[in-house]
């Protein structure tokens, strides 16, 4: 699969990322000169910890006849170390259904397991750049 960003020079930082067929604007915020018209690169790390952690635990509970009804992930992030190498996000399970406490704790550990959280802990990943034809 190939995902691409391409650069939308209507905004001076705004870019789009082009996913299958979809279309995600990215920016910065205006504190760095972007325009706040999409979100940040680190904001879509970490979603997608917490897009995974909650579909992980939809099929989850659909597969073991759990009775999840509804999952809501908050994710608090704290950079204040990144730069330091640490990086910090919080997740917090809003677990809706007639769910008994131990199939709760069931699910609490299962969203620990998501493939997102296991690429981002257990995972060494290599990023090769390299530079393309100019356009």
């Amino acid at each position: 699969m190939s995902i691409k960003v391409i650069r939308d020079q209507s905004l001076p930082m705004r870019h789009v990322a082009h996913i299958r067929n979809h279309l995600i604007s990215v920016d910065e915020g205006v504190d760095i000169g972007g325009s706040e018209a999409g979100p940040t690169p680190h904001d879509l790390y970490d979603a997608a910890l917490s897009a995974c952690k909650a579909l992980t635990l939809v099929w989850y509970a659909k597969r073991k006849g759990i009775p999840l009804e509804d999952v809501e992930v908050s994710m608090e992030r704290d950079a204040s170390e990144e730069r330091h190498g640490t990086y910090r996000l919080a997740a917090t399970l809003h677990l809706g259904g007639p769910l008994s406490d131990a199939q709760r704790q069931e699910l609490l550990t299962v969203a620990d397991k998501c493939p997102v959280h296991k690429l981002m802990t257990s995972v060494t990943t290599e990023v090769s750049t390299v530079l393309g034809e100019a356009k």
